[in-house]
């Protein structure tokens, strides 16, 4: 018996579109990077890209559960001693890019590396409802069915 490992030419790459309106936010992110990495494939290789290009859609309407929407801190430094600086979600999410709160929540569930890297790039997030790839037919995942726990009402 030989163990399968896929070539990056043998993968075929889906396009993926989400509607985050209602979902919670790392409920979706754990979806979104499984989709990404590709463990949803059986073909799937570790050091391979054998995931999906995913689109992500009103991002500016994910939720938080309980009180992280104001008690959650993002942390980044600055490269400067003292540098470092503070925000919470809510004011990210006012802000004018609210898709970075998805963005963060995949980006900090892959590891890190090039392949990380990689994978970034096949993730398309936006904060309106419209996104210009629709030339490459996406198909539509509905997660709020997957799971009760996925959405709030």
């Amino acid at each position: 018996m030989k163990t399968f490992v896929a070539k990056p030419g043998e993968v075929e790459k889906k396009w993926v579109v989400i509607d985050a309106e209602g979902l919670v936010v790392g409920r979706l992110a754990t979806i979104i990077a499984t989709r990404l990495k590709g463990k949803h494939k059986a073909i799937y290789t570790p050091h391979v890209d054998c995931g999906d290009n995913v689109i992500v859609v009103n991002a500016e309407k994910a939720v938080f559960t309980g009180k992280k929407h104001d008690d959650k801190v993002y942390y980044r430094h600055t490269g400067y001693a003292g540098g470092i600086k503070a925000t919470t979600p809510r004011r990210i999410l006012e802000g004018k890019f609210p898709e970075r709160v998805i963005e963060l929540a995949v980006e900090r569930m892959l590891a890190r590396g090039p392949l990380q890297r990689k994978l970034m790039r096949n993730l398309k997030i936006y904060k309106g409802a419209e996104h210009p790839h629709a030339a490459q037919t996406p198909t539509t995942l509905d997660i709020a069915k997957l799971n009760r726990k996925n959405s709030r009402a």
